[in-house]
Order: C-alpha cells, then sequence, then structure tokens
C-alpha cells in the first residue's frame, strides 16, 4: 500500500510539472516576416537608388568656366532652334539640344530671370555658347557677315557671352515680338517703333531688364544680347557631351 501511495505521487507530480506546448502567436510571427521584408525592401531600394547629381555653387566656379544653365535653374524656357532644322540656315548643326554659358553670364542671366518673375515672365532661350566648330559649319553654308559671324574671328557666341532670347509667361506663352526669331529685317530692329504698342512694349521690357543686369544688345537684333567685357574672352570650342546631359 506504501508504494502504491509513492507511485501515485510521483505520477501526479510528473503530470503538474509537464511543460505546456509552446503556442505560436500567427500574428505576431506574421508581423515579424513583415518587418524582415520592409527591411529588405528597403535595403533593395537603397543599393538600386542612383545618386543625385552634385552641382556646385556658382560662387565657387571660376567666371569663365562653362556651365549648363538648366543645372542651376528650372525657371528658364528653352527652344534651341540650331539643334533643328527650324533655323534660318535650314539645317541642324548641334547634335543636341542645350544651353551652356560661361558662369558669370549664368549668373547675370539668373539675376535678370528674377527680375523679369516680378512681371509674370521669365526668360527663353533660341541660343547660348556655340562651339566654334559650330560657327565653321553654319559659315559654311551661309557665308555672309552680315549674318554669320567669320569664324576665324569668332562671335561672342563662341566666348560663352552672348544668348538669343525671347520672352515668354509662367505658363510658357510667348510674348509678341513683332518677328520671329532670325529674322533679317527692319521689323526686327530695335529703333523700329512703327510697331504696335504691345510690341513696343515686350521690346522694352527685355531690353531694360538686361541692360540692367549687365547686357547689351544688338541694333538689329531683338533677340540678341552679349554680357558686358565678354568680347575681350577667347574663343572656346568646347563640347558638351550628348550621352550625359
Amino acid at each position: 500500500m506504501k508504494y502504491r501511495i509513492c507511485a501515485v505521487l510521483v505520477v501526479m507530480l510528473c503530470w503538474c510539472c509537464k511543460e505546456k506546448p509552446i503556442t505560436t502567436n500567427t500574428s505576431t510571427k506574421d508581423s515579424i516576416s513583415t518587418k524582415i521584408l520592409k527591411v529588405d525592401s528597403l535595403l533593395i531600394e537603397d543599393v538600386n537608388e542612383v545618386p543625385e547629381k552634385v552641382v556646385p555653387s556658382l560662387d565657387t566656379l571660376p567666371d569663365t568656366l562653362f556651365i549648363r544653365l538648366a543645372d542651376y535653374s528650372d525657371g528658364f524656357a528653352y527652344d534651341m532652334r540650331y539643334a533643328t532644322e527650324n533655323n534660318f540656315l535650314k539645317a541642324k548643326v548641334y547634335d543636341c539640344a542645350e544651353c551652356y554659358t560661361r558662369v558669370k553670364t549664368a549668373k547675370a542671366l539668373l539675376t535678370a530671370n528674377t527680375e523679369f518673375n516680378k512681371s509674370g515672365v521669365k526668360i527663353k532661350f533660341y541660343d547660348c555658347y556655340r562651339p566654334n566648330s559650330v560657327q565653321y559649319k553654319m559659315w559654311e553654308i551661309v557665308p555672309n557677315p552680315q549674318y554669320v559671324a567669320n569664324p576665324v574671328k569668332g562671335s561672342i557666341h563662341n566666348k560663352g557671352g552672348a544668348v538669343d532670347i525671347t520672352l515668354v509667361t509662367l505658363d510658357g506663352e510667348e510674348l509678341d515680338m513683332g518677328t520671329d526669331f532670325d529674322f533679317f529685317g527692319k521689323r526686327a530692329y530695335h529703333d523700329n517703333f512703327d510697331l504696335p504698342q504691345e510690341i513696343l512694349d515686350n521690346r522694352k521690357l527685355l531690353k531694360e531688364t538686361m541692360e540692367k543686369f549687365g547686357f547689351w544688345s544688338t541694333r538689329t537684333e531683338w533677340w540678341h544680347y552679349n554680357l558686358k567685357g565678354a568680347a575681350k574672352d577667347p574663343i572656346a570650342n568646347f563640347k558638351w557631351d550628348c550621352d550625359e546631359v
């Protein structure tokens, strides 16, 4: 009898001390899995992320360096005509449409554009810096100094200090300047006042603002502006890589 009682006690103790089965919390498991997936996803995105292009401040660059204007502002408009056949040459002479200038020209254009914005307009570019090799192409097509600068002497476009521009509204609508870009005739002259008042006002806004920020105009071309002092800069043949811009 004594041995039976001991046996019963041993069985009861074993039953009481028996480890309970571990239960798995499904929601917790799913939560952990989800977190792992999210972490993996973030890691994958970080690995595949393309680093942003680092653009140095204009204030840290030498004034004579060439820069791509679009890298420093998205507040301009562009219609780079010589990268198309829609120009007086009827030929494409640029491999791709880009607007480069020297740093000092870019600084003046940025401040001028800020001023234009106050009147609800912005600068639209037809042409900017032009490699001297392109000047030679233009001269071969139209060897007339009345329309194309002799590439031997070069133009201020070849020096990174000239731009051909017009004005558009902030929504992109062109202001009426009386003629298209590269119209060679009296109607394009600054001193031709036999034009509707709206056109005269638009040209006045363009001319006076550009002159205020260091540019001078060409009498026979309402669109052409040169930065003061740029004529002294050397002719350049820097070419941008169309695969990188």
